[in-house]
């Protein structure tokens, strides 16, 4: 038997095991004693996480993913403190594990590069949308699907596809970090149009059945924004709310949520604010903790208090320049939002290159996402709701908007990357797009305040915002981690709490990319 399966099979009894083990390791002679734990199903978790932070008092819920113990998906409705299952969906059907499917064949990490199948999608064409429903996904017209498994190997073994898919489309696997084909794009293109399908007519079915208006997302595929922005825009609910954290770790939020309201009986109040807090829930440290560290290493910094920091900062973005941002606590979830970033200036038509080869260290065609002010985010994009999670795709308004020449719309692929779409190039996707986060005044007010020195600088209420990490490596943590990434890259400047570092004036570091192999792409 499978590890996977057996585990899946023997779940309770394993974790009862697991406790035998960990006590006798911890307290060698003691008396075995396990007590009292809860089992909350990894969909009811998910489903928890998404719907007692959210802002309803009623919502459909609905959870997708690659697999929990057994459901794929899910859905649900939650009133007041209670979470109340519909229907739902068994492995080895799976909306994710089909989309990890196209992820492992255009040659990228499963369970971390989806996203990255999901930005290759613009540059393609949805050619293979009709062979995937008529070969591997088989649609109803409520949402629900079936798969033919026979062309998937994640069910019987350690690799997602089969022979018979690969002989579907005419080719391998792509091996990773090798070039990327028009044939990958159109691919990517295509699942992307199918999981949108799923996903538009899952929410019709449900909103049709429960009359509910409110609608909440969890589970991995809710991190798939591009959908998340189609579902937006097809009006089929009155009011969504996305868990920031909708992967797994958010399950860990969801398991203690669900004991605390439903096991327990607590009463709940939804909060129409953000109960999340911003996501800004892990370590911080403080303008003393980062001294003493910057001291001990002989790091060479500037002190700046707050606001002139924001108005040094904005001269320095308009200037060009690449800034690394630790501010306050750490978010929790994959999205960087203004806490661990790495910032620039989106009007600057060559930031996309710059971050993406000089400081990401990935692939050229991965797109940058905006932080823009929440009060100014409809004059700059095609979107009136708040998005302070980053998980809503939005067009950029028309009239910041470029439009392309014949000889341009004649271009394939990766050529388009570098035919400017807005006065906003570096994040405007191919298609016009873009991964919008909105800053609040009261979630993060200093990440708010930076962004308004730079509006009042340059007359933009945007900045650019990507994760302060490079190629597979976590998202920096520590004053540690900060400086070490920004060592490593070609950063300009360093923005630890209130001290400034620039790169010209730090001691010289012998070259060493050994770290580069110590990591593969995500």
């Amino acid at each position: 038997m499978q590890v996977w399966l057996k585990e899946k099979l023997f779940l309770k009894s394993e974790l009862n095991r697991k406790f035998k083990s960990l006590q006798k390791e911890l307290v060698p002679n003691s008396k075995p004693y396990i007590p009292k734990f809860l089992f909350s199903e990894h969909h009811l978790s998910h489903a928890a996480a998404a719907f007692y932070p959210s802002p309803f008092d009623e919502s459909v819920i609905l959870c997708m993913d690659g697999v929990g113990e057994w459901a794929t998906t899910s859905t649900w409705v939650g009133k007041k403190n209670r979470i109340d299952p519909l229907w739902e969906i068994s492995f080895p059907h799976s909306l994710g594990l089909l989309y990890s499917a196209f992820t492992y064949y255009c040659g990228f990490k499963v369970n971390s590069g989806e996203y990255k199948l999901m930005g290759l999608a613009p540059y393609g064409e949805p050619k293979y949308t009709k062979l995937i429903k008529d070969k591997l996904i088989d649609i109803k017209e409520d949402g629900t699907f079936k798969l033919d498994i026979s062309y998937f190997k994640y069910h019987r073994g350690f690799r997602m596809t089969s022979r018979k898919f690969h002989k579907l489309f005419g080719r391998s696997p792509r091996k990773g970090e090798t070039e990327l084909s028009q044939f990958h794009m159109d691919i990517a293109a295509s699942i992307q149009e199918v999981t949108e399908e799923v996903v538009l007519k899952l929410a019709r079915s449900l909103r049709e059945e429960t009359g509910i208006k409110n609608l909440c997302l969890a589970g991995g595929v809710a991190l798939n924004c591009v959908a998340n922005g189609v579902l937006l825009r097809e009006n089929i609910f009155d009011n969504i709310w996305i868990q920031p954290a909708s992967g797994d770790a958010g399950s860990s939020l969801g398991g203690a949520l669900i004991g605390w309201h439903q096991y327990h009986e607590k009463e709940r109040t939804a909060n129409p604010n953000d109960s999340m807090k911003g996501t800004y829930l892990g370590p911080e440290f403080n303008n003393d903790e980062v001294i003493k560290y910057l001291k001990k290493i002989n790091a060479p910094f500037h002190t700046q208090n707050d606001p002139d920091l924001f108005d040094q900062l904005a001269d320095e973005l308009d200037k060009g320049h690449v800034i690394g941002w630790f501010n306050g606590p750490m978010e929790f979830g994959p999205r960087s939002l203004g806490a661990r970033s790495i910032i620039g200036d989106p009007r600057n038509q060559k930031m996309q290159s710059i971050m993406n080869l000089k400081i990401k260290y990935r692939e050229s065609f991965r797109p940058f996402a905006p932080s823009v002010l929440e009060e100014d985010v409809s004059n700059q994009f095609e979107i009136s709701v708040k998005s302070p999670y980053m998980l809503l795709v939005a067009t950029v308004k028309k009239e910041l908007c470029k439009k392309m020449t014949e000889e341009q719309k004649k271009l394939f692929g990766i050529e388009k990357l570098n035919i400017p779409r807005s006065s906003l190039p570096a994040i405007t996707h191919v298609d016009y797009s873009a991964r919008v986060q909105t800053v609040n005044k009261t979630t993060n007010p200093r990440y708010y305040e930076l962004i308004n020195a730079f509006k009042r600088k340059t007359g933009c209420p945007t900045i650019v915002n990507t994760s302060f990490n490079v190629r597979g490596e976590p998202i920096v943590c520590t004053p540690q981690d900060a400086y070490r990434c920004f060592m490593r890259t070609e950063m300009d400047i360093l923005v630890l709490q209130n001290q400034v570092l620039y790169k010209r004036e730090q001691p010289k570091v012998e070259k060493d990319e050994t770290w580069m192999q110590e990591f593969e792409l995500d």
